[in-house]
């Protein structure tokens, strides 16, 4: 198994982390309690360019999956890391649409915070 076999899963999780840059992990510092609410009012600012940026290295990341399990499927061989692979790029969804749902919908993430204290 070579590096190349997982590109889907190294493009997609740095996109994954990029785009949660801007909420998730704001969030994980204040509720460890390493930071404050400054952090993520800093890092609010930029998530016009995180989530996005989150959005297209994922696709790319599926793109890049089902152009390798096609490839495979067509030459009949067995794609290596394939449930990894898999694994990671739900890995990555799951935090970029966690990230534009935070987004999205501030109030109740602000009423979920409240309730952990």
């Amino acid at each position: 198994m070579n590096l190349g076999s997982f590109k889907s899963a190294l493009v997609s999780m740095p996109s994954a982390i990029v785009a949660s840059l801007c909420c998730l992990l704001p969030l994980l510092v204040i509720i460890l309690g390493l930071g404050s609410g400054a952090f993520m009012m800093y890092t609010m600012r930029y998530s016009s360019i995180f989530i996005p940026a989150g959005i297209v290295g994922v696709s790319i990341g599926y793109i890049l999956f089902f152009k390798e399990k096609g490839k495979c499927d067509a030459m009949g061989c067995r794609m290596a890391g394939k449930n990894l692979n898999l694994a990671l790029l739900i890995i990555a969804t799951a935090m970029v649409t966690i990230a534009i749902l935070l987004q999205i919908f501030p109030e109740f993430t602000a009423s979920l915070l409240m309730g952990v204290r």
